[in-house]
């Protein structure tokens, strides 16, 4: 339900764009001139609002341009019976993504309020999108660690070999996956990704290979698997070793013949995939242990990629910490944050059980809960536990 803030002096205008927008199904908050317009807006999300202009305390312009301070991707309709073409073209520059005159007309109303939220939404997906592509592009560090990395995909990628990514949790992974596929000879097809720890064991078959109509209770239609998906580009398998010995049979005879077979079906499917695999896991010793397939192990690790952890690589941890106060900052529409060399030492000495990921999640919450400079008390107060207090004084 879209949350909407009607910012007028006029007590019916009010009454009645309320009811008009509850019975509309959205939800509305009012406010009786701009000062107590902006409070509300800085204490709860709107996803548009409709706002007179000529009003005590703060009039609709103050509060149009205080607005877009607060954040510049809300939309700001403008809806005044005092204003002109003139009123209105300075409404438009200033921001304002509608002007409607007074009375409005309903149908008007309603349609700009829809195209409105429309565009907000076009705006967040653009947003993610972005944030996506850049993560997808910058590989960020210049430790000797990660140079090496690079130097192992530049030779890699444009083959054909199969590649084994290993490493903890969070330490990136995916990310090289990516790379080694953007920088392959296979990059205009897709980049087809399965968690293989993410999906339950009797659904990872159908996951990997389809299935026909019919094979089991559920299967109410054909579905195409992640093997045909990735047909001309890279099939990548992330948490493999997670993977049933079942379906690791299949995935080895897919890697050894080029083809595959639907779930209820008979008909062999030539596929032509790249498969890229990663594990946080010892794939070896889950051999030894019978969990995992010597055979299927052999035919994944022609090359094998270590990704060190982030402790393996403090160096990084600055260059990271700023790259990601870029991001984050962007995303959230808010003035660049600095940090300082004491908060900065902290974040290097820091021990990292969820390596990037984790030094990720903690800028943000840094970002999100300190002033315009993250200090040394905003590290000790909002990143360390008392688990970490306790180890530093020993």
């Amino acid at each position: 339900m879209a949350n909407i803030l009607i910012v007028d002096d006029e007590k019916s205008i009010r009454k009645t764009l309320t009811e008009i927008l509850s019975f509309e199904g959205y939800k509305v908050d009012e406010a009786a001139d701009g000062a107590e317009g902006f409070r509300l807006l800085r204490e709860k999300a709107y996803d548009v609002v409709l706002c007179d202009i000529k009003m005590p305390k703060m009039d609709g312009m103050e509060f149009l341009e205080k607005s877009r301070e607060l954040n510049s991707d809300l939309p700001v309709v403008m809806v005044s019976g005092h204003g002109n073409i003139d009123t209105a073209v300075e409404a438009v520059k200033k921001g304002a993504f509608d002007y409607i005159s007074k009375p409005p007309d309903l149908n008007r109303l309603l349609i700009t309020i829809r195209n409105a939220m429309d565009r907000t939404n076009l705006v967040k997906e653009a947003r993610t999108l972005r944030r996506k592509a850049i993560v997808a592009q910058e590989m960020i560090g210049s430790s000797e660690a990660l140079r090496k990395i690079r130097e192992t995909i530049d030779k890699v990628a444009p083959t054909e070999a199969r590649v084994l990514i290993t490493g903890e949790n969070g330490v990136g992974k995916e990310l090289v996956a990516r790379w080694i596929h953007e920088k392959s000879q296979r990059n205009a097809s897709q980049l087809v990704e399965v968690n293989c720890a993410a999906i339950p064991g009797e659904l990872i078959e159908s996951e990997l290979f389809g299935h026909e109509k019919g094979s089991f209770t559920s299967a109410i239609k054909q579905r195409i698997g992640k093997f045909e998906q990735a047909h001309g580009g890279t099939l990548f398998l992330d948490e493999i070793g997670d993977m049933s010995l079942n379906a690791q049979a299949k995935v080895l005879r897919a890697l050894q013949e080029g083809k595959i077979t639907r779930v209820g079906g008979e008909k062999e499917i030539q596929v032509d995939v790249r498969v890229v695999a990663a594990t946080n896991k010892d794939l070896l010793r889950e051999v030894n242990e019978k969990n995992f397939r010597l055979d299927l192990y052999h035919r994944l690790s022609v090359i094998i990629l270590h990704v060190p952890s982030l402790n393996e690589r403090r160096e990084d941890i600055i260059e990271l910490t700023e790259n990601f106060l870029d991001q984050i900052c962007e995303e959230y529409r808010i003035a660049r944050k600095s940090i300082d060399p004491q908060a900065m030492k902290m974040l290097t000495e820091k021990t990292w059980a969820g390596n990037v990921r984790e030094l990720h999640n903690v800028v943000e919450r840094l970002v999100i809960l300190s002033g315009k400079t993250i200090s040394a008390e905003d590290v000790d107060q909002y990143v360390f536990s008392v688990k970490d207090r306790r180890s530093t004084l020993a």
